[in-house]
């Protein structure tokens, strides 16, 4: 712990005079840090560094945290929304005692440093990689709310910029904090009135603190320099002595950017431009640092990044998830159903003595199939309204909080629209099962713009998150018992329509009691030996109607079910290219799906084998998923004809 005037959980009634001359002159100490941080590396952003810096200084004057220890359960969470701030954050870090200041400095913005241009989880004391504006409260509402769910008595604090508040996602992080009553959730707005582009209120015009006030929150208006007012607002916040106690509760500091180096104070230039080498001499003067700019810059000219660090480790609950469900033919069932009942075993056994399995979605309940779910589990499901970017967000993070947290809504909702938030959600290590239904034709009438056809696309450009699509309600059960076991992020899709059971050769359901869902393996539903079909989910269906038309004519098929698409199954592509022609099939945008993983496998072994992708290829409309499968060419038949066209190009 540094010489920072200190009173765990604000318990001092106020700062003392001698309290204040010391933050005046470490504020002054971590200034000149943000001025050597960002003109050593010529990038960065000093301007609303600067005037974040006392608010950051004042929550650490009664912050319950642990230098040795960053990720002790009861600490009390800091969200650093406006990530660009990062050589502020770094400067208060490394001044309580996180890492040394030293490393910052020489490597901040450096190629392979943990030290990045916007906060990342890598440097300790970090919550939450941020940088794409206006997610940070809704990350904050996941711990606040994980709090509340645990009884536990920690608060979470989240720092925002106060142009970002232009940015939807906030109005839905607010709502949501007030209608669980997060009370322990403390915004601290800088507000210094500039932004990138200049005014805040030239770029947007907006009613901030009435925002808040309007959603229900506490807002306490204060000068954001002043040290007791900040520390008098943060104990007030800190201790529910509000006007209303069981509501969060906004600090809205009234700030300067670029604040305590009067010749770029109010400039929004300085918003994200660094100090010149000149101006930075005359800056650390203003600050009564004694540092040599000169001789920083030479040491910077030999700076290496050799030191390795710990990466920071979340636990992961281990939970029960009993013995799957077996549906046979006869059962009428779609996948997302067999998902629900799934999600309500696993709800049943890990619920019983504290929250552990989480499920949200977006107004959809009834679609996804939580119903029974929620109805056994009321405290651990989450109905967040039509707010899809807040809650992909605090899905994200909540998943990081010793929760199995399931998330679920359609397909274009949960991948298309919150594409940054899943983004970010890897950048954090999450640990997210995202389970969406509606995807591709199969949502049928609902139209194109319901039609998610590019999830796996736009998945296999993210790092760090598996897919897998479930051919039947078998799969789905077991699929959906696996992936709440495992640490990571986890895409599952499904359609809308009935899923027939899939059979093996002797009529009994080829994913029956002892079929074990593993990530990485595919399953060999058919052999043959004339070449292989490549399906997932309602393509396995018609593949296996097109094995059947093919045998009638003396052609072996074999019938490869690629549920898990990411990773791909690479020794069983191999397998089946070894055996002849190939064709992918699938309900998706013939360019960026299963079709175009398998091309990249074969190109990358050097495999020459006739091959084909058979999928989407043009936006479709409404209708019964059959016809709209027909007008694709995705048919049983079609893939019977390709597949002969094929075998006589051998």
């Amino acid at each position: 712990m540094s010489d920072l005037p200190y009173t765990a959980g604000f318990e001092a009634p106020c700062l003392q005079e001698q309290d204040i001359q010391r933050l005046e002159e470490i504020r002054r100490k971590c200034s000149a840090k943000i001025v050597l941080a960002t003109t050593l590396a010529n990038s960065g952003h000093p301007g609303g560094s600067l005037s974040t810096l006392p608010l950051l200084l004042g929550i650490y004057c009664g912050l319950r945290y642990r230098v040795n220890e960053p990720q002790w359960s009861d600490r009390d969470r800091v969200f650093i929304s406006h990530g660009h701030t990062s050589p502020g954050t770094y400067a208060v870090l490394s001044e309580v005692g996180y890492f040394d200041a030293k490393e910052m400095l020489l490597q901040f913005r450096m190629a392979g440093s943990r030290y990045a241009g916007h906060v990342e989880t890598d440097v300790p004391g970090v919550e939450w990689s941020t940088g794409n504006l206006g997610q940070g409260l809704s990350a904050g509402t996941a711990s606040a709310f994980a709090g509340k769910l645990r009884k536990a008595s920690y608060r979470t604090f989240v720092l925002m910029g106060d142009g970002e508040q232009q940015k939807g996602q906030l109005a839905e992080a607010r709502r949501f904090a007030v209608k669980f009553g997060l009370n322990q959730l403390i915004g601290v707005l800088d507000y210094n009135r500039l932004q990138i582009g200049g005014k805040i209120q030239d770029i947007m015009p907006q009613n901030i603190l009435e925002n808040y006030r309007s959603d229900g929150w506490n807002v306490l208006e204060i000068d954001g320099k002043d040290f007791q007012a900040i520390y008098q607002a943060l104990r007030k916040a800190y201790h529910h002595e509000v006007a209303d106690p069981s509501r969060p509760t906004l600090i809205a500091a009234h700030s300067i950017m670029g604040y305590g180096i009067p010749f770029i104070e109010n400039d929004h230039e300085y918003h994200g431009k660094p100090l010149s080498k000149d101006q930075a001499k005359e800056a650390l003067k203003i600050l009564g640092s004694s540092e040599d700019i000169n001789a920083w810059l030479a040491e910077k000219q030999k700076a290496t990044i050799a030191t390795s660090h710990p990466e920071i480790e979340h636990e992961y609950p281990h939970i029960e998830i009993g013995t799957p469900r077996l549906y046979q033919s006869t059962d009428a069932l779609d996948n997302r159903s067999a998902y629900g009942n799934a999600l309500a075993d696993l709800g049943q056994m890990n619920n019983t003595t504290q929250p552990t399995v989480l499920a949200l979605t977006c107004d959809l309940m009834g679609s996804v199939k939580m119903n029974s779910f929620a109805k056994i589990c009321p405290a651990c499901f989450v109905e967040c309204g039509i707010q899809e970017h807040h809650t992909a967000t605090l899905a994200g993070r909540l998943s990081l909080e010793n929760f199995v947290v399931f998330f679920s809504t359609f397909g274009v909702f949960g991948v298309a629209e919150t594409y940054n938030q899943l983004r970010l959600n890897t950048f954090n290590h999450a640990n997210l099962k995202l389970v969406c239904t509606h995807i591709g034709l199969n949502v049928g009438e609902d139209g194109p713009t319901h039609q998610s056809i590019d999830y796996i696309g736009l998945i296999a450009s993210l790092f760090q998150i598996r897919l897998a699509i479930p051919a039947d309600p078998n799969q789905t059960d077991r699929i959906i018992r696996k992936v709440a076991c495992l640490k990571g992020n986890d895409f599952v899709g499904m359609g809308r329509e009935k899923a027939p059971v899939v059979l093996n050769e002797q009529g009994q359901p080829f994913f029956g009691k002892d079929y074990e869902y593993i990530p990485g393996k595919a399953d060999w539903l058919r052999n043959g030996s004339h070449g292989s079909i490549l399906a997932i989910g309602p393509m396995v269906p018609v593949a296996l109607e097109a094995h059947g038309i093919l045998q009638k004519q003396g052609i072996q098929v074999a019938v490869l079910n690629m549920a898990s698409v990411i990773p791909l199954d690479i020794q069983a592509v191999w397998s089946a290219a070894q055996l002849g022609p190939m064709i992918t099939i699938e309900d998706h945008h013939i360019q960026t799906g299963l079709g175009s993983l398998v091309a990249n496998v074969l190109v990358q072994q050097r495999i020459s084998v006739p091959f084909r992708k058979m999928g989407v290829s043009r936006f479709s409309s409404s209708g019964k998923p059959n016809t709209l499968y027909e007008h694709q060419g995705l048919t049983a038949m079609n893939l019977a004809q390709n597949f002969k066209e094929l075998l006589h190009q051998r």
